[in-house]
């Protein structure tokens, strides 16, 4: 279980946060409703979004290094 408070919980956060936002950037419904504000509160879901369909190789990488280490080596 991870603690939100802590330093990994907040990177699990932000990574399930920018895959979310990437992958509901694919759905044009939710894509209009969700991703349309670039500023504000609802800017962050855009911007992660973007960060998501960018950098997707690093994105990717970072979830594997990630899970590996929730679930081995903590």
């Amino acid at each position: 279980m991870t603690n939100v408070y802590s330093f990994d919980g907040i990177v699990v956060f932000g990574l399930l946060l920018i895959c979310t936002c990437a992958y509901l950037k694919k759905v044009p419904r939710i894509n209009h409703w969700l991703l349309s504000e670039k500023k504000g509160v609802w800017g962050v879901f855009y911007k992660a979004a973007v960060i998501g369909t960018r950098l997707h190789i690093p994105v990717a990488l970072s979830c594997f290094f990630m899970a590996f280490y929730v679930m081995f080596l903590k």
